[in-house]
């Protein structure tokens, strides 16, 4: 495949948290801490050696890594973005591994033309960000052959919480989510698959639901929550959800730790919720 086989126009999809340096280098840390659980979900779901697969929302190409290394080099990978920015980084991730079957193009998944058919079509932390996502869903799908499978893994971040709910770490999640709500992600997307499936015109789909949770010493989940409000800082500035001296980011990972140390307790983070539909024959 070349970008001359996918295009697209002035109606782009928003990526809320943007394609800044550090926002990239934080899909991918992020990606880390879920590969286990999304490598399972696309398992589950078929994807396998020899496959052509469509990843959509790819960002810096961690779905299509991971999904390279499951159909091997008899399938193709086509990573789907529209950051340069991104699909540079992606590509360059892609070399390093000598996975040269996984390709990225640039184009918006709202607005997608397409000559080639796939045998899968997946995406991880995609629909989310959509403000139509079934009708997408199902443009989307028309790119997939007959009795071909649609796979997409999405947070319920409403069902992160603390235990016990002590109080820093609740006002970091009410932050991280009232900005995601101010900014219409849809935070319980994961529970809304199964709907949002069958809105598209798809079967009822097979679902799993995964998550991770970690205390005071595990690192990747102070980390995660961290970096989320990392990034998100400047929008909950502009909303008037919080300030920088409010967060005080710097210090807010060593705060969170010593809190959770106090009370012995943890943190429980997004639900990652799957779905996959095979098409009809």
């Amino acid at each position: 495949m070349n970008a001359e086989m996918m295009r697209s126009d002035s109606h782009h999809t928003d990526y809320v948290l943007g394609d800044s340096a550090h926002e990239l280098q934080r899909l991918i840390r992020q990606s880390a801490l879920y590969a286990d659980l999304t490598e399972s979900f696309l398992r589950n779901a078929g994807i396998s050696e020899g496959m052509r697969v469509l990843d959509v929302g790819c960002g810096p190409g961690c779905v299509s890594l991971l999904a390279g290394r499951l159909v091997g080099a008899t399938g193709v990978v086509t990573g789907l973005d529209k950051s340069p920015q991104a699909l540079a980084l992606a590509r360059n991730r892609a070399n390093a591994e000598h996975l040269y079957h996984v390709e990225f193009v640039q184009g918006d998944l709202a607005d997608l033309e397409c000559i080639n058919t796939y045998d899968a079509l997946i995406g991880r932390f995609v629909l989310m960000f959509l403000q139509n996502p079934s009708h997408i869903l199902k443009q989307l799908s028309q790119h997939i052959r007959r009795g071909g499978i649609v796979a997409f893994q999405e947070m319920d971040i409403s069902a992160a919480r603390p235990e016990p709910a002590t109080p820093l770490l609740k006002q970091c999640g009410a932050w991280i989510q009232e900005t995601f709500l101010h900014a219409k992600v849809d935070i319980q997307m994961g529970a809304r698959l199964h709907k949002t499936f069958i809105e598209a015109g798809l079967t009822p789909p097979q679902m799993q639901l995964q998550a991770k949770l970690g205390g005071a010493l595990d690192c990747q989940v102070l980390e995660y929550l961290t970096d989320i409000a990392t990034s998100l800082l400047p929008i909950m500035e502009r909303n008037g959800t919080a300030t920088t001296e409010t967060v005080q980011i710097e210090t807010l990972a060593t705060r969170l730790k010593q809190e959770m140390l106090l009370s012995g307790g943890i943190l429980i983070l997004p639900s990652l919720i799957g779905a996959w539909s095979k098409l009809p024959v």
